[in-house]
């Protein structure tokens, strides 16, 4: 059996198994992902975002008390509320020590509103949007929270922790606290939505949503207009609430369908404020999660039969570049070969051709290498060659060629480089092996180099090129050795 239906049989019990074993799996945990959200899932991620929510208020209530026992504020207030800067400069400062958006102070004897930038206002009693403060007063328990817009910041939808603030005979002087922007909320129901997974959102009683995390549900929409919730309003926004009912946690659970899911809704009264909790799950969107898992496991059986073709096919290229680098590549200094210049020169020249530009040759050639193989053996001559190859290349660029030309010669090919670069580099080249340290058995070998340099002239072969270059390593030579000529 040849290799190719092998791995066709192989491919085909793998998708079948796979396959069936996945068909399986998904009709189990579709059954189960919709019992555990209608039980359990959807009722358990509501009491925890309401908790949250309450647990978020705790921190602004907690300073607005703080407030209202501050011996300095009370006293300013009962002393005549004297230096308006004084009261500023403490609300701007609980303002910044806390994260505040805004703080204030309003006071029973002037009706002056306070905040960090002096007064705001003097409150009213028949002015519609002063009305909070009046309530306030008459209020039995210590604070009330409320969402209204303030005015200190153009009207922007703020939550106002409103704390009752009473002289030492407990008798009502004012009323201070804190706001929290709308923004900030926001945030957290972004975050809310993110860990929960689920569409989180508030209601008004008119069925307007105020705050939102979701596109489908965006804040000032109202929830008559999102598809397939036409009938929830009337069920849940319109009933009467008392204040009884909105002391206590009222919560429901709906269903309903649009036209591409159905979805699972809990959702609760806030009487903090004032407001409905909405926390929504489609349940195809919970389905789709094993449905990618299904999809996942057959990637991934495409993915095993794909890796061992894949594998098969990585083995022969890298067998056939060890080959191809084995002939290209010197063994010893591990520089290309002649057989690799020959390669290279070809695709150099021809660019060079088109662009118009010069080649140049540099042959280099160890100063004395037999009486160092004499001295040394092979392995130090080896030794040499491969220290002078590290030593050549690092001092070339990287656009530079360099290969070993044979025995104790290399060869470099230098793109656009006129007659002083030339001899610049070959005698950059040339000092960086007279003044490295080369040292084998503990003993330093004196390393030099003498250097032939050739520039193409127009027309000229490349053996010419070679032929003028190495001529000139000669001549370094017989002219004593460690140095630079150029043809």
């Amino acid at each position: 059996m040849n290799r190719p239906k092998v791995l066709i049989i192989l491919a085909i019990v793998l998708v079948v198994g796979f396959v069936t074993t996945s068909f399986f799996s998904y009709h189990v945990s579709k059954q189960a992902i919709h019992k555990t959200i209608v039980d359990n899932e959807l009722p358990l991620t509501a009491d925890n975002i309401y908790s949250e929510i309450q647990k978020d208020l705790v921190r602004p209530v907690f300073i607005s008390s703080m407030m209202a026992s501050d011996t300095f504020l009370r006293d300013w207030v009962i002393e005549g509320e004297q230096g308006t800067e004084k009261i500023s400069k403490y609300l701007q400062q609980v303002q910044t020590t806390y994260g505040a958006f805004v703080s204030f102070l309003v006071t029973e004897r002037t009706h002056n509103y306070y905040y960090g930038e002096g007064i705001l206002k003097q409150v009213k009693q028949d002015e519609p949007r002063d009305a909070w403060y009046f309530r306030v007063r008459d209020l039995s328990q210590p604070y009330e929270i409320n969402v209204d817009k303030d005015l200190a910041h153009h009207d922007e939808l703020t939550i106002f922790v409103n704390y009752r603030v009473l002289d030492y005979s407990n008798r009502f002087i004012g009323t201070v606290g804190i706001g929290l922007n709308v923004d900030s909320v926001q945030k957290l129901i972004a975050s809310y939505q993110k860990k929960y997974q689920r569409d989180v959102y508030f209601v008004s009683h008119d069925g307007t949503i105020m705050l939102s995390g979701s596109q489908r549900h965006a804040a000032g929409k109202n929830i008559k207009d999102v598809d397939g919730m036409n009938s929830l309003p009337a069920e849940i926004i319109d009933q009467p609430i008392t204040q009884t009912s909105a002391e206590t946690t009222r919560e429901y659970e709906y269903e309903y369908e649009d036209h591409h899911a159905n979805h699972l809704i809990n959702v609760r009264y806030i009487p903090e404020l004032k407001w409905y909790l909405f926390v929504e799950k489609s349940e195809t969107q919970a389905i789709s999660g094993i449905k990618n898992t299904f999809i996942l496991n057959l990637l991934v059986c495409l993915a095993v039969t794909l890796i061992v073709v894949a594998i098969t096919d990585i083995a022969l290229k890298r067998y056939q570049q060890r080959l191809e680098v084995m002939a290209t590549t010197d063994i010893l200094t591990g520089l290309p070969n002649r057989r690799a210049f020959d390669i290279v020169i070809e695709v150099m020249s021809n660019d060079t051709a088109r662009s118009g530009g010069t080649i140049a040759i540099l042959v280099l050639d160890i100063d004395h290498f037999k009486a160092i193989n004499d001295q040394y053996g092979h392995i130090g001559g080896d030794y040499v060659l491969t220290e002078a190859a590290s030593i050549i290349k690092s001092s070339l660029r990287a656009a530079d060629f360099i290969c070993r030309w044979g025995g104790e010669e290399f060869l470099v090919v230098v793109r656009d480089c006129d007659e002083h670069n030339i001899i610049a580099l070959a005698e950059k080249v040339r000092k960086s092996i007279e003044h490295h340290t080369t040292t084998y058995q503990n003993q330093t070998i004196a390393l030099t180099v003498s250097i032939g340099a050739a520039i193409g002239k127009p027309s000229e072969t490349l053996e010419n090129l070679v032929v003028r270059a190495d001529k000139a390593m000669y001549q370094a030579k017989k002219q004593g050795r460690n140095r630079s000529i150029l043809s």
